[in-house]
């Protein structure tokens, strides 16, 4: 009879149902027979041993939490009788624990888009970039009509990002805003980029262009529609004919596999999200570090309960000290509004049996496998250190998911346990961490990690994966752009006049 549960960790005081399993079985678990007392869903978790109330419970080799009540051995362990033990911000002590990484460069290439400034891009797209919400109308109308025109031939995309922001904003919301759209306009997966600004804005389009630095003038033009005598549609058509003929000229070439950067994300999860397609991410995570490639974590608010395993991790101490500011003022901010540090999971979490932030942050930054941390990004900034990055952002799907694409990121790679059809301005995997899921949303999912569970190995795996990943960084569509799933969003906090 095939498994139908697993210990994680040797320390654990739990086990993870890989399927049901129904009031009275009975589970040997360690040389002991453990009497299960409720019906337990897969992806839930049963209590090994007899645990006090206000006692740790184990799993990932970590406390999850505490037991609200006496509880006994067999029972089902949810977000009833497990409470979090996180509160306020924390000191941190720097004990790195250093692991080099024992994976061979393998000199792979990938078909991308190399760019003047040498960046690479796994897309050669066509964008409208409207500095603020204002123009998001003609923004749209303009792709439209350059999709109609065009057909879409000779590039692999022309999309409008629009969004809600660049006026009525203060400080550092404004600056979010700015540096969000800096960093799109000037991402390679662009081979075409029209900035178009309404004139009275904050976000000012002469200001905002300076942003840039010393840009692609060839690639990236500007448009102000109040200055604009007459149609502004047609003034902007005949800016996008332009880009639409350079970029239709551009070709894919071979490219190391080293100047792929990929971000981590994980949303909808459930219990197997930490068994299956967090640590077959991870295994990606290392070989690209590995092979001198680079891979963002972000969704700082879960990292709350494992941050100490990221923190250790840090090449140095101010490495570390960085860390130890991005989760301390991230806590800040909660606490600032009211709110519960550990106000965390979701329903959709919490069904699919995760029942505690400490029991979602130790599954989720499993995706970024074991290597050293080697750069931390605050909101907005782009990337500067190859290897594993860590990305101050909140754990919501849209707004993270776009602040990796905004740091440099050419592709996502999201894991769900409960489904998600998004995705942001480039391509957005989504790997399922359960065959059920897979079987059920193949139009969502791209690839299923759930085949652990049946028994396929992680080494053979992760090859499969390493392959469907490079092949999508060479231009096979991700099943969100076949979708048409495609949007934006930009963090706020402060104040709108």
């Amino acid at each position: 009879m095939e498994q139908s549960f697993i210990k994680i960790n040797p320390a654990d005081t739990v086990v993870v149902c890989l399927q049901p399993i129904a009031k009275g079985t009975v589970i040997s678990v360690d040389g002991k027979d453990i009497t299960v007392n409720q019906d337990t869903p897969a992806g839930h978790k049963v209590l090994l041993t007899d645990t006090a109330e206000g006692v740790d419970i184990i799993k990932y080799g970590y406390p999850i939490g505490h037991a609200r009540v006496d509880l006994k051995a067999g029972d089902w362990v949810n977000e009833n009788n497990l409470k979090t033990n996180l509160a306020g911000t924390l000191e941190y002590t720097y004990s790195p624990v250093g692991e080099k990484l024992a994976i061979a460069d393998e000199k792979l290439t990938f078909k991308g888009y190399v760019r003047k400034n040498g960046d690479v891009g796994t897309r050669n797209e066509i964008w409208v970039v409207p500095t603020v919400g204002c123009v998001n109308g003609i923004a749209e109308k303009l792709a439209e009509m350059l999709r109609r025109e065009t057909n879409g031939e000779g590039v692999d995309s022309i999309y409008a990002w629009h969004h809600n922001y660049g006026c009525s904003q203060l400080s550092g919301d404004h600056e979010n805003t700015r540096k969000i759209l800096r960093d799109i306009t000037l991402h390679p997966n662009a081979g075409g980029v029209l900035v178009l600004g309404l004139g009275c804005e904050n976000n000012q389009p002469d200001l905002f262009e300076r942003m840039l630095g010393d840009y692609d003038k060839e690639r990236i033009k500007f448009l102000v529609v109040q200055k604009v005598e007459g149609n502004e549609l047609e003034a902007g058509m005949e800016i996008l004919r332009g880009l639409y003929a350079t970029a239709k000229a551009d070709k894919r070439e071979d490219v190391p596999v080293g100047k792929l950067r990929v971000g981590l994300k994980c949303g909808g999860s459930d219990g197997f999200s930490g068994i299956t397609a967090n640590p077959l991410v991870g295994e990606f995570s290392d070989w690209l570090v590995a092979q001198g490639g680079t891979t963002i974590l972000t969704e700082v608010p879960e990292m709350f309960g494992a941050e100490t395993i990221l923190m250790n991790r840090c090449e140095t101490k101010e490495l570390f000290e960085q860390t130890v500011s991005m989760v301390n003022n991230f806590k800040e901010y909660f606490l600032s509004h009211g709110e519960p540090v550990g106000e965390n999971p979701s329903p959709g979490n919490k069904a699919g049996g995760i029942s505690t932030l400490e029991d979602k942050a130790l599954g989720c930054t499993q995706k970024c496998g074991r290597a050293p941390v080697s750069g931390v990004l605050e909101y907005g900034d782009r990337l500067q250190a190859s290897g594993l990055n860590l990305l101050s952002a909140p754990g919501n799907d849209l707004v993270a998911s776009t602040a990796l694409a905004s740091a440099g990121c050419q592709v996502v790679l999201f894991t769900t346990g409960r489904g998600t059809p998004f995705g942001t301005f480039v391509p957005t995997m989504k790997i399922a961490t359960n065959p059920t899921l897979a079987a059920r949303k193949p139009n969502w999912i791209d690839f299923n990690a759930g085949q652990l569970i049946e028994g396929k190995p992680m080494k053979e795996l992760t090859r499969q994966f390493i392959d469907k990943v490079l092949a999508v960084a060479s231009g096979e569509p991700a099943r969100n752009e076949v979708n048409g799933y495609r949007e934006i969003a930009i963090f706020k906090n402060g104040v709108t006049l």
